[in-house]
């Protein structure tokens, strides 16, 4: 049956949506009476202290000194995440003067008010640093909060791209919800060696039939230059959520680094904060954008893309900063009737460029839009309404003036983008688990079918070198289910255990039933085996994963949404928990024990913040 424009709203949509702004009610009504309480028609800094003031122009030029001496010419931060070790952030070396130049051609004065840390992920993978990714979150939404605390500015540009730097800085930003602020992307870089490729070497050299240099090539070949990681894991997700979300200029997600129509683009975003601020008679502080409606938009587009499990807690996260209350039970109503319409890796063999080709974000929205399946009702940085905006896509004219047109109607590749009358899944990629383990998330999106219902004996670690050195000493021939415990947030921090995927492909491709439990993450580049992750009450939490014992028998159901220890419930209540050893110290890691002791469980953002 064909998809029309004019489908009525989905009634499970309708539903969560009604029950997220009804549990919301006193604290997204207290949020809005803050940060409208914190508005003002002229700029904050007209009511600082003279010296204030000239603190906060000293370094200026005379022309914007004196234009931020009144109260006729906006100031616009810009918090950056810049640095040049992460390829996704490289390429803002240069986008602070590009937005100056921007933002002083629409009559008004840009600053860059501050930096955030930005870690990278890919590089502290299975080393000690990764204990201090997913508390980076609340650093960096703590280091926005700092940059935008002088009461000098009008609005924000938000320069950041990877895993926990888009989350913080939404989170920080919130704390400023009056005004209005875009996230500026990067883009990603261009296509290297295919995923598929890549996963092959990486198991191969897990198997010991590849040499640390053909890894190491294959690794070099595969992230190759400026630009974000070209798989689909929480970096593009973040993208894509900014987009849908309304955060960022209708098509900006996808376009490729140091090229002329990212230019224009940036150049876009720096005059049209302007044109938003209160001075100028705008209307979409972030506070405002950030929605019931707007939050419930990501989570769709999130689960129609097989996108990164990570979100299943920033999301979560970033609603509490607006005073909105989600919960896991809202992403897996939404899961059993959004259709998973991308195959992107690790969901596919294809990378975000080819989905840029297939027709990218404006198709992919109108698909949504189409089936009844996002909100089109919503404020973004763009104007009112997604229809309006985001089905269109940028493109640079003759005269190289930047412009807007109607994006594709159909798919360009249907092995990458599909129409939601047609979809790779009738469901969404990712799955809720409950049972008598406690919760946990899966993503299903990446795991053939028949891999999808694992029974077997638990193998119990309390750190990934356990797991690997058993694996390497040929233990784990058999099928089984890895318990891996004490990576939650209150163990370590909740590091990501990817260094445990190719190994566990290994066994998988033997023949073997295998599965992974733990209360740690693996994020969208989960791959083809079952994962229970974030799972809780975790194992420093007194979970019941701390009572699991080599041989107890497992049962991870991804289909049904199961997860269970088939062991007498007295018994597994009257055994000794596991104690974790003592939280190690070094690479930073004793810096964050108070964020350890603060932090809330995975099913709640895992913020030190607390939820809505």
């Amino acid at each position: 049956m064909p998809v029309h424009l004019d489908s009525p709203t989905h009634p499970v949509l309708a539903a969560v949506t009604a029950r997220i702004t009804e549990r919301s009610a006193s604290t997204r009504h207290a949020y809005l009476a803050r940060i409208r309480a914190a508005a003002s028609r002229g700029p904050a800094r007209m009511s600082l202290a003279c010296s204030n003031i000239a603190h906060g122009v000293a370094a200026c030029a005379p022309a914007d000194k004196l234009a931020l001496h009144g109260a006729t010419q906006p100031n616009i931060a810009i918090v950056t995440a810049y640095n040049d070790m992460l390829s996704a952030h490289q390429p803002y070396r240069d986008y602070p003067d590009v937005l100056r130049e921007a933002v002083t051609g629409a009559r008004g004065v840009a600053q860059v008010a501050g930096g955030v840390p930005a870690m990278c992920d890919g590089i502290t993978q299975g080393r000690a640093g990764m204990e201090l990714s997913l508390f980076s979150r609340d650093v960096i939404a703590m280091s926005t909060a700092i940059a935008l605390s002088h009461d000098m500015f009008d609005g924000a540009l938000l320069l950041g791209v990877c895993d926990k730097i888009v989350p913080g800085l939404v989170i920080g930003a919130l704390s400023f919800g009056h005004l209005p602020m875009l996230f500026v992307p990067a883009g990603p870089m261009p296509s290297g060696l295919p995923n598929a490729d890549k996963s092959r070497i990486r198991q191969r050299y897990a198997e010991g039939t590849a040499t640390r240099a053909d890894l190491l090539a294959a690794e070099s070949a595969s992230y190759h230059g400026p630009g974000t990681c070209t798989f689909y894991g929480t970096a593009n997700s973040n993208q894509l959520l900014m987009e849908v979300m309304g955060l960022h200029l209708p098509g900006a997600s996808f376009v490729a680094p140091n090229t002329p129509l990212r230019r224009a683009l940036t150049i876009a975003a720096g005059r049209r904060v302007v044109e938003l601020t209160a001075l100028r008679g705008g209307a979409a502080p972030i506070g405002e954008v950030i929605d019931e409606h707007a939050i419930v938009n990501g989570i769709v587009a999130l689960l129609a893309t097989g996108g990164s499990t990570n979100h299943t807690m920033h999301l979560v996260a970033m609603a509490a900063a607006a005073g909105i209350d989600v919960r896991w039970d809202d992403f897996a109503d939404l899961s059993a009737v959004v259709p998973t319409l991308t195959r992107i890796y690790p969901n596919g063999v294809a990378d975000v460029n080819a989905f840029q080709r297939a027709g990218g974000m404006p198709l992919l929205i109108g698909e949504l839009l189409g089936a009844g399946l996002l909100h089109d009702d919503v404020t973004t940085v763009a104007g009112h309404g997604l229809s309006a905006h985001y089905r269109e896509a940028p493109i640079l004219e003759a005269d190289g003036e930047l412009a807007w047109h109607r994006g594709p109607s159909d798919s360009g590749d249907k092995s990458v983008l599909r129409s939601a009358a047609d979809p790779f899944a009738p469901d969404g990629g990712l799955r809720m688990l409950d049972g008598s383990l406690g919760r946990a998330v899966i993503k299903v999106s990446a795991v053939a079918p028949e891999h999808r219902v694992v029974r077997a004996p638990a193998r119990v670690f309390d750190d990934q070198e356990e797991f690997l050195s058993a694996f390497r000493d040929g233990q784990l021939n058999r099928d089984m289910v890895a318990v891996v415990r004490f990576q939650g947030p209150r163990a370590n921090g909740m590091p990501e255990l990817h260094k445990l995927t190719p190994a566990l492909g290994v066994l998988q491709d033997r023949g073997h039933a295998v599965a992974l439990v733990t209360d740690g993450r693996m994020s969208g580049a989960s791959g083809k085996v079952p994962t229970a992750m974030h799972l809780t009450p975790e194992a420093a939490a007194d979970g019941p994963i701390a009572r699991i014992l080599d041989g107890d028998a497992i049962e991870l159901d991804g289909e049904t949404g199961r997860l269970d220890i088939l062991v007498d419930p007295a018994e597994l209540a009257a055994r000794e928990p596991a104690q974790a050893a003592p939280t190690p110290i070094g690479t930073g890691r004793e810096l964050f024990d108070c964020f350890r002791t603060a932090v809330g469980p995975a099913d709640r953002g895992a913020s030190v913040f607390g939820a809505a």
